[in-house]
């Protein structure tokens, strides 16, 4: 492998490690990704995290591919699995990929959990998905998969439709067994017993309780209410996403993403589509990234508004929820007006969106920023300044920004431990740069410190919002490149290899060339990733959904220990997550 010249960075560790930075990789984000032998892996990592100037401090993401079926990997060093490391500097304002060959049919790694805390949900995701195992690990078991799971779902073999796995059954004997395997066992949850004197209970929270906001269990620890430790079980939300972006082509996948943070609505089609894009070489129409913008940041709206309600409801207050889900129905009018679905518009596309605006689009829009803004005023009132809600959330939910980074923590649960970091001020992506806005922050690092930042983000949406409008640029909807857009039909009447093109465009997609890249933007609970493998194909040989739900669960128990199950209650509902956002 060649090197690639302009990346202090990795000529910094090729002079720390010599033969262990076995290459560079180029890829379409301009990411320095290198290649680094298995047994060199935690001593880079760490040397990244503490001993560069500007550290790496997030292990922003953890994931492998199974290499054994691509044909076009550009020189890059044998392997059958490949273990990425992508690590976040917020000094740096950059990132680093950092990729590990492994051989063999189940191969093994050091485990980095005594680096980064968070890795342990990464490692043990990639363990469940891809056979890969991870020494050290303190709890080496399934975490999106039943425990009584057989294979590794996202290794080449396995298969990715139920029609090729026969159909189901569940005899009695099977019955039983699944039922055993979701037995609580103290000593499997790796939860620690108590002391001699004390009779502690042990409690299960969901996966069917409203206060865990969807299918989601923890096992409790109590000392009467005092919560002595707990082990967060997720995985039955679990739908296959990135197995499913494997059978489905590029432009086909793009109902799915709806699905991820089923609350974001567009926010999930545009890190997708910003990916494929920069596979592609698809530079897209000044119009289509005001359109985009617009739309997502109403979508941040929505989604705020039922974190807002629910919030305050789990702490007691009735009537808000009620109010804020009214304003969330004029959101959706205009989106509804706009796509012609509500939640799930699955409305961006390739190199544009799937239609120009409506007329008469500017006036809803206009007439929904006067009554939010009058109706932030009264929701301040109403609960910024409520004594219950103050009592219940100040202090409660408290982590520093140093455990913020080590937990992968991003979006208002990072600025609200005194970090502006949001990737649309750092790293403007589809068009941000011409916006103003602020970035709201906090110092505290609690339940009342992250409200106060998603309420003002509220306000920053509604004045990106309001200059969408105002600036809405003339222009096509969708980009004149031949991987996004179809031959005009007028052509296709007149010779038969236009007609064969336009057929082949619409109904199997484009054929994306070779290579990785991945793209990244602020969703609304924070940083949201996809980074995509192409084979030179129809569909994605690789695609890896980094969600921040995910991330920001795994630091739960850290927070609530000490507390009683009421905090827990006011903290699961402050941190803003949705599970399918975590279980993809």
């Amino acid at each position: 492998m060649e090197p690639i010249p302009g990346s202090p960075i990795v000529d910094l560790l090729r002079d720390r490690f010599g033969e262990a930075v076995l290459g560079q990789q180029p890829a379409r984000d301009d990411i320095p990704s290198l290649w680094c032998a298995p047994n060199s892996v935690p001593e880079m990592l760490r040397f990244l995290k503490e001993q560069v100037s500007q550290p790496y401090g997030m292990l922003y993401d953890l994931t492998a591919i199974d290499e054994r079926w691509r044909t076009r990997r550009d020189g890059q060093p044998e392997s059958d699995f490949t273990v990425v490391y992508h690590l976040l500097s917020c000094d740096r304002n950059e990132d680093i990929r950092v990729k590990v060959p492994l051989s063999g049919e189940y191969p093994r790694l050091a485990s980095i959990t005594d680096i980064w805390p968070s890795a342990n949900w990464y490692e043990r995701e990639v363990w469940d998905l891809f056979g890969i195992g991870f020494d050290g690990h303190p709890f080496p078991e399934r975490i999106l998969m039943p425990s009584t799971w057989e294979g590794h779902p996202l290794r080449k073999e396995h298969p990715a439709r139920a029609t090729e796995m026969g159909p189901f059954q569940l005899p009695v004997d099977k019955q039983l067994r699944e039922e055993e395997a979701l037995r609580i066992h103290p000593e499997r949850f790796g939860l620690r017993s108590g002391k001699r004197d004390t009779d502690l209970m042990f409690l299960n929270l969901g996966p069917q309780h409203p206060g865990a906001h969807g299918a989601f269990r923890i096992a409790l620890q109590l000392d009467g209410e005092e919560i002595v430790d707990m082990m967060p079980e997720i995985g039955f939300h679990h739908r296959g996403a990135e197995k499913m972006a494997e059978r489905q082509t590029w432009h086909t996948y793009i109902p799915y993403t709806d699905r991820i943070d089923y609350l974001g609505g567009v926010m999930n089609n545009l890190p997708y589509v910003l990916a494929v894009e920069k596979l592609g070489g698809i530079q897209v129409p000044d119009r289509v990234k005001v359109i985009r913008i617009m739309l997502a940041e109403l979508f941040r709206i929505a989604s705020h508004l039922v974190w807002y309600g629910t919030f305050v409801q789990d702490l007691g207050a009735m009537s808000p929820v009620f109010y804020m889900f009214n304003d969330r129905e004029r959101i959706f009018e205009i989106i509804t007006a706009i796509t012609g679905g509500r939640m799930h518009p699955s409305w961006f596309r390739i190199g544009g969106v799937a239609l120009d605006l409506p007329e008469g689009w500017d006036g809803m829009v206009r007439q929904f920023l006067r009554h939010q803004w009058k109706r932030m005023k009264e929701y301040d009132k109403m609960l910024l300044g409520n004594r219950i809600l103050k009592i219940r959330s100040r202090g409660i939910g408290q982590f520093t920004l140093a455990q913020a980074l080590d937990w992968g923590v991003t979006g208002p649960g990072l600025r609200a431990c005194g970090l502006d970091w949001d990737f649309r001020k750092k790293r403007p992506y589809g068009g941000y740069e011409q916006f103003e806005f602020d970035i709201p922050t906090a110092q505290g690092g609690d339940c009342l410190d992250r409200t106060y930042v998603r309420v003002e983000e509220i306000r920053q949406s509604l004045r990106i919002v309001e200059q969408c409008v105002a600036n809405m640029p003339a222009g096509p909807y969708k980009a004149d490149h031949p991987l996004a857009t179809p031959p005009l039909k007028e052509h296709t009447l007149k010779d038969i290899e236009t007609l064969i093109h336009h057929f082949l465009g619409v109904s199997w997609g484009p054929v994306i060339p070779p290579g990785e890249a991945s793209a990244t933007v602020e969703a609304t609970k924070g940083a949201t990733t996809y980074y995509l493998v192409s084979d030179g194909g129809i569909h994605s040989y690789r695609t890896r959904i980094r969600t921040p739900s995910f991330a920001h669960l795994q630091i739960l128990p850290d927070i609530s220990r000490g507390l009683t199950v009421s905090d827990l209650l006011a903290i699961l509902g402050n941190l803003d997550y949705v599970m399918a956002d975590v279980d993809r």
